[in-house]
């Protein structure tokens, strides 16, 4: 008796903020399907009724699944493990497109689809977060933490509205391309969703973070031994993608620092393409968003805890990096913590 070991299916997520033009994009990748294929859409809706179905085709070669109420890209959504594995075990799609809401958090789906039980049916394809150009240029839209989520997630952004955009919303652009350069291989434009399937029909590529004790507390740890799991601040990661390195440092927000040292220690580093951070300091929680033009450092609001992040595609002394962070601690609290 031979046994038939069915195909993968090659499997799209198409992510972004409310409106962005997910739907249109997708109806144009639709429309690229070969007459022999059979290519299926899971969408989700948040609220109960759901719309978005009724845009996409309803004709033979196509199966449509809508989940409504709740974000599919919760990890508690067990109906949407269920909704899928029935899509691909009963219609053994070619090629399968899921659209989280514009609400949904596409890293966190990403996460539950790429978990070893899955890889024996889904090729996880890159990830796809739609952006509207046209609104780049509202602050308050463009720095709302899920929009931000849902860039850093991607692999492939498209740039929906690019007609309508303005110069400040080029600017805008062409600052996100920059501070996401670490997460983002390809920036795509489109005009009515005219993108081609070979553009995003690329290999969904993991990102490996290793999260670790602090470099100086790792020293004094057993060699032989496996660095223990962190599970609370503070702890130091590297992660590397797309050629650069992407370290790391996450603190209790009770630890508090020295604002000019903070910021004597940021600019006294070298080779670096960017650098972010939000520190409780004494002249309050401060922000700084450096780039190779532009150093710019400014108050904010109180923060989950103490952070910073450096890009860089060199290799860095990250022991003597984080020694002058920490020697910028005032805080009563033992330093040697």
């Amino acid at each position: 008796m031979k046994i038939i070991v069915a195909a993968t299916v090659k499997t799209h997520i198409i992510s972004g903020f409310l409106g962005a033009g997910k739907t249109t994009l997708l109806q144009q990748l639709l429309q690229q399907k070969p007459e022999n294929e059979t290519w299926a859409i899971l969408m989700n809706e948040f609220g109960e009724i759901g719309v978005d179905q009724q845009l996409l085709p309803n004709a033979q070669g196509f199966e449509v699944k809508e989940l409504l109420g709740g974000c599919l890209c919760c990890s508690s959504q067990l109906p949407m493990q269920i909704a899928l594995s029935r899509l691909i075990q009963e219609k053994q799609p070619d090629r399968l497109f899921i659209e989280p809401t514009g609400l949904g958090h596409p890293a966190q789906l990403l996460e539950q689809l790429t978990e070893p039980h899955w890889q024996t049916q889904i090729d996880m394809r890159a990830l796809v977060t739609v952006i509207d150009g046209s609104r780049l240029h509202d602050t308050a839209w463009v720095k709302q933490d899920l929009y931000q989520d849902q860039l850093k997630a991607a692999q492939i952004v498209v740039v929906s509205h690019q007609d309508s955009m303005s110069e400040h919303d080029q600017q805008v652009l062409a600052q996100f391309k920059n501070e996401y350069l670490a997460d983002v291989q390809h920036w795509l434009m489109s005009e009515q969703g005219n993108i081609q399937l070979v553009q995003v029909d690329l290999p969904h590529q993991g990102i490996q973070r290793k999260i670790v004790p602090l470099i100086h507390i790792q020293k004094q740890l057993n060699r032989t031994e496996a660095l223990p799991v962190i599970k609370q601040l503070p702890y130091h990661y590297v992660e590397r993608a797309n050629g650069y390195t992407v370290a790391g440092w996450k603190f209790s927000k009770r630890w508090q620092f020295d604002f000019y040292d903070v910021l004597d220690v940021l600019c006294d580093q070298k080779n670096w393409l960017r650098i972010k951070g939000i520190f409780n300091t004494n002249q309050g929680w401060m922000v700084f968003n450096f780039n190779p033009e532009d150093l710019n450092y400014k108050s904010t609001e109180e923060g989950l805890d103490n952070r910073v992040e450096m890009i860089t595609q060199q290799d860095q002394d990250w022991e003597s990096f984080e020694t002058a962070l920490l020697k910028c601690r005032i805080d009563s609290l033992e330093k040697a913590q």
